[in-house]
Formats: structure tokens, sequence, C-alpha cells
């Protein structure tokens, strides 16, 4: 049969006869998102294959991808038919056997479609997963009951309650495809079908591998707790148990009606916003992507905790990297350091002895500036002080080659007056990372008036090679993220001396979802760096205002945190107890201030907590530290453990009732009292709520 090319119906999906073989190419730039014109097409392009008397025939993707996952624009409506579940069963119908050939991403609806087919075949490197979980709702079409028929029920446990993402190479030793394939993808898929004994394979009329029930059980319980317990996780342990017993087709059914429930629910619709919020957050009008410079090697000048964390995330993107410290001694402490860390990671199986090597060659150790005249990007990580980051920046600006870029870690400094004098200021930016920075997903992007467009470009672009998630931030105290935990953990501390315990303002916030309340925040990041904020800060306080002595008096008497052993609470057992001390202080503060202590309620701790985080949200909004609202959001989930579950501070309070959040925010003014300044809040909610915010 002489091969010929012919696009079916949509124009979404290519139609090509290989001898007898049917090949069909998903074309949906940029991803290939399974949207209704795909869908449609590999409708289409199957009865066509049947129609030319295919023998076998073979999915695949155009472009950098197989199938990135389900288009999310349409799943806030009614789903058009053919639904993913209709594309799957006119594969399993037809006569011969159908190849999925997977590259990039085979994610979502993606991975569900792939394994619909009979047999799946992958390129090096193709990542593999169902992400659904991580949205809200749970896999639709087939996820929860086929992949655990090749993995094994516990294995699918993980792989979908924690959003997985798997290399082909892992995929094939967990039997979820068959081949990695070298070389031409097609050609090998082709190759494939010619072996003799290819027959029709329904994954769905198979047992999952025989497991020990301690085992799933096991499995369930680490990710119902992993995943919070909410609905959606719970459901998805459920399905993919059902797996294991009973009637496939019942049990499609069943996922099917959990999915359309699911993904209209409040979770879903919450975190299909932060996803779009998140990936707008990386936009900026007037910034030219093309203008990006190429970065390929990194200059970190400090090696302590911070340092050292942003050199890890730097070694993992494959950048090489040149550390430069203060003297030999403090070099080799920070480069003996990192040695242990990547041989830990081997130890625990996160990385391979053939990546830590690499990483290794990848980092050199230097004292003198003159070791970063190659960089294309240096960042500054030394002490937060303005004299000594001035210090740093004047001799990198003198040192470095004059297209370099410059940038400072700094969480709370001014940005535009630490670069005043120097030669070259267009080419600095503020890049501040979040503790530990090899794992913390935000990154916040510091535009200063004189940061040129290229350079924030560039730095836009190096911050996705890091895999971070990027938010453009003007100057300002603290930023968008640091500026709004400051008026959140002020209110924290008002509770406390007004009458709340420390653990009982804790213990409210972590039951509104937040992974840690803010005074165990404090313990483990340090009291001491709040305390040299408050000191800069000190001069310029309105001696009228309500001021809380109690962390300045923790850290006169030496409790800074975990790091010393003792802070807001004691650790003496490793885990945070309440101190007899504290209340002491406590006590001793309340006195001063003539405080007579009440109590407080679980819900107006947590509603109050959230009022001062919204309003201070507004009022940099009004004063432009943040581009739009959402943004906010995108700061909140990725830096500060808000629950993504909820959208973010303003998604939530967007959907308040307005009287209600209004007598919140008076009971806020009441309890700031002097100086309290409003913001802007019911504008900005109308924006987000509008979708107005570019």
């Amino acid at each position: 049969m002489q091969s010929q090319t012919t696009p079916v119906a949509t124009g979404r999906v290519g139609f090509e006869m290989r001898g007898e073989v049917a090949v069909l190419c998903i074309d949906n730039p940029p991803v290939n998102a399974g949207a209704h014109a795909v869908r449609d097409g590999l409708v289409s392009g199957i009865a066509q294959a049947v129609a030319a008397g295919a023998t076998a025939a073979v999915v695949m993707g155009a472009g950098r991808c197989f199938i990135a996952g389900s288009d999310l624009r349409e799943f806030g409506k009614p789903l058009q038919a053919p639904e993913l579940p209709d594309v799957i069963a006119a594969i399993e119908a037809a006569a011969f056997p159908v190849v999925a050939a997977l590259h990039g991403v085979a994610l979502g609806g993606g991975l569900e479609l792939a394994l619909g087919c009979d047999y799946r075949l992958a390129a090096p490197g193709t990542m593999l997963g169902l992400p659904e979980v991580s949205l809200g709702f749970v896999p639709g079409a087939g996820g929860t009951q086929r992949l655990p028929r090749l993995t094994g029920v516990s294995r699918a446990i993980a792989l979908i309650c924690d959003a997985a993402r798997i290399p082909a190479e892992t995929a094939l030793a967990d039997g979820l495809i068959d081949a990695v394939v070298e070389g031409d993808l097609l050609q090998g898929a082709l190759d494939f079908l010619a072996v003799q004994g290819r027959p029709k394979r329904h994954i769905i009329q198979r047992d999952p591998p025989p497991e020990a029930p301690a085992v799933i059980d096991a499995a369930a319980a680490r990710a119902l707790r992993r995943g919070k317990r909410r609905p959606n996780v719970a459901e998805a342990i459920r399905l993919i148990r059902a797996a294991g017993a009973g009637d496939g087709a019942e049990a499609l059914r069943d996922e099917r009606a959990v999915f359309q429930d699911l993904r209209l629910g409040e979770d879903a619709l919450a975190l299909r916003y932060l996803f779009f919020a998140e990936r707008r957050a990386a936009s900026v009008a007037g910034i030219d992507g093309a203008s990006a410079t190429k970065i390929a090697s990194v200059g970190v000048v400090g090696g302590g905790t911070m340092g050292q964390g942003i050199v890890r995330a730097l070694l993992a993107a494959g950048l090489r990297v040149t550390l430069v410290e203060r003297d030999a001694v403090m070099l080799e402490k920070a480069m003996t350091s990192l040695t242990a860390s990547l041989e830990a990671q081997v130890g625990k199986g996160r990385l391979s002895p053939e990546a830590a090597r690499a990483q290794q060659a990848a980092l050199t150790g230097a004292v003198r500036y003159g070791a970063l005249t190659e960089c294309d990007l240096v960042i500054e990580a030394v002490f937060e002080e303005m004299a000594v980051k001035r210090i740093v920046l004047s001799g990198l600006d003198a040192a470095l080659k004059p297209q370099a870029i410059i940038a400072t870690n700094t969480s709370y400094l001014d940005i535009e007056e630490m670069v005043a004098g120097l030669a070259h200021p267009a080419r600095v930016v503020g890049l501040h990372f979040f503790s530990p920075a090899d794992i913390m997903p935000l990154l916040e992007v510091v535009r200063a008036a004189q940061t040129s467009a290229p350079v924030l470009a560039s730095a836009l672009s190096f911050a996705r090679k890091l895999g971070k998630q990027p938010v453009v931030a003007r100057v300002a105290e603290g930023f968008i993220g640091n500026r709004i935990y400051a008026a959140y953990r002020r209110r924290a501390e008002l509770f406390v001396l007004d009458g709340a315990a420390p653990e009982e303002v804790d213990a409210a916030i972590q039951a509104f979802g937040f992974a840690m309340g803010p005074f165990a925040v404090a313990d483990m990041s340090g009291l001491d760096i709040a305390w040299a904020m408050r000191k800069r800060q000190a001069a310029t306080r309105d001696p009228q205002a309500r001021y809380v002595t109690i962390p300045d008096s923790l850290c006169a008497a030496g409790r800074f945190g975990r790091k010393t052993g003792k802070g807001w609470y004691s650790y003496g057992t490793g885990k945070p107890m309440p101190d007899p001390e504290v209340a002491e202080v406590i006590a001793k503060a309340r006195t001063a201030a003539g405080v007579a202590p009440v109590t407080y309620d679980a819900l107006t701790i947590q509603r109050q907590l959230m009022a001062a985080i919204v309003n201070e949200a507004a009022l940099l909004l009004a004063e432009g530290v943040a581009q739009r609202p959402s943004d906010v959001d995108v700061v909140l989930t990725n830096g500060y453990g808000f629950p993504r579950w909820r959208g973010g501070p303003l998604y939530w309070a967007a959907r308040q009732d307005q009287g209600a959040l209004a007598a919140d925010m008076a009971a806020l003014a009441e309890a700031v009292g002097h100086g309290f300044r409003a913001g802007p809040v019911e504008e900005f909610l109308a924006q987000l709520t509008a979708g107005s915010e570019d």
C-alpha cells in the first residue's frame, strides 16, 4: 500500500498510511493539549484507519511532546463529545493493535490516552504522569483503573496522589511502558509492530500485580497524610483500590462520575485558577523574552545556608557554578558541606552517582572575584545588611564582564539604594530565593527602576531554567511576600499580646490549611532575622503605634528559634513545646502594655490573620509593587505555605461574604490601632473577579 498523507476533518490530527500501518499525528501547538478538536480528530482518524484496511496504528504527537494534558479551559463547562473515554473506546474497538509513541511529555489525559492503547513506547527522557490530583480532581478517563493494572495498586496510589512525573526509564521499570526507543520514534514504533504476535491488549481486562494488603494500606495512609485528606485524594485512593476487585467497566463509570463531580468543585476551581495565575505571573507587559541572555555559567558570592541552597539549585539545573567566599577557611567549609549534600542525595536514591559526579565537576570555589570574570550571572547571597551588600555589588560591578548580570538575593533591602553609585546599575536585578533555595519553588524577581528590560527578561528565563515559579515585584520593603508576611506576623503577635497563646494562633491557622503557623515558622527561619529588621526600622517607627516587644525580649534572651534550641517554643525533645519562660515573657509584656488578656476562638484568629494579609496585599497592589492580584496568590501559595486548594488569599477573599469581610477589616483596624492603613480591598477583589487584572 502506498504511503499517503491526508488530514482528518478537524485539522488537529494528521493521517498517514505507512504500508498497512496508520499513523495519527496530533498537531495542536504549543503542547498538543487534548482539546475537543484533538479528540474529534483521533476518533475520525481511527475510523479512517479502519476504512483504509489498516492492520495497526500509531498515535504520536508533533512538535515538542505527545500530549501535555487536557485543555483546562474546557473544564469549567460541559465537555463536548467525543470525550476522552469515547476516544479510548474507539481505540479499543478497533480490530488492530494501536501503539502510543510518546516523547517530551505525556501527562494527564495524554497518559490516559496512551494507557487506552494496546502498547506504549517512549523516547528517552519522556516524562509521564497523572497530575489531576494536584488540580483538585481525579483522572477521569481510566487513569485510576488502568495504571494500577500495570504498576500495582500501591505504586499507582503514590504516582497519582503525588501527581508524580517520572521519566521513561522509570516508567519502563514500573511496567507502564513496553520499551524505550532510541533514535527515530516513528520508525521504532513501526519496527515494534513488525514483530509477529502484537495482538490487541486491553489493560482494563487485566488484574493488578498481587500485593500484600499492608503495603497498599501504608501507601494509602501516606497519600492521605501528604494530601491533607482533601476529598479528591480520598476518592483517588478509593478508585485505585477498586482496580483490584470487581468489574473494570463499572469501575470506569464510577471514576468518570467522580471526575465530573470534582472538576466543578471548589478545590478544582481554586486550583485551576492558580494554574493559570502561575503562568500569567511570568509575563510582563513590554518585556520581550527573545532579548534574554543565555545563562550557562553562574557565580554565587556567599556560602552560608542560603548560598549553598542556591548552589544546589544551580547545579541541579545543569549549570556551571563558581562559589566565592571571603577566605579559604569559609570556602572549605562551604564546599565540604555541598559535597556532603550531594553524597546524601545519592545515599537516599534521589541522585545517581554519575549525576552527583557531574554536579561536583561543575562546581568550583574561589576567594576572589577574579574567578567570576567568565560568568553570565553572579548572585550575591551575603549577610542582609545594606553596607555589606553595597560593597559586594561594587566589587562585582568592577570585576565582571560588561554583559554579565548581577543579582542580589536580598529579602527586604532597597535595591535602588543598593545600586546607587554603580557604573552599570541597569544590569542589577533582585532574585529573592526562598529557603531552602533548592526546594522552595518561588523566586521573586525584583525589578529596580534602573533594571533594563533585557536583564529582566533574562532573569525570568533563568527562573524557568531552574524550575522555579517567578513572580515580578517592584522595590519595596520586603517586596511582595515578606511585606505581606510582616503584616500577618504582626497581627499574630498582637493576638498573643492581647491574650492568645502562640500555640493557639499556630493551631488555628494550620486548621485553616497553612503548612505551619507563624510562630513555628519564625522559630524555623530564626527570630534574629526579623529582629535585625526591626532594629533597622526603630528610628523611624511611630512611637504611638502599638508595638509588640515579646519577640525582641525572646531574642535578647538568646532565643533565636530551632538553631538555638529555643524560640517561641522549646525544642529539648526535638519537637516544638510550649515553654513556661515564654509565657512569663508574654505576661510581663501584657502588664507593661496595660493589656487585660481575652480569649479568642479559632475562627476569629483565622479571619483576622486573613484580613491582615488581604489588606496589606491591597496596599502593595495600589503602590504597584505587584503587577496583578493573582500574583499575590502565586507568591503566598508557592512561598509561604498558604493552602493551594484555597487558591490564594485574594481568591479566597473574593469568595467571602463581602459584608463579613468588611467587618473583619474593621476589627483589624481596631486591633492594630494608631497608624493602621486601610487598603483598597474592594477594588482589587473586583478586578480579580472580573478577570481584568492585566
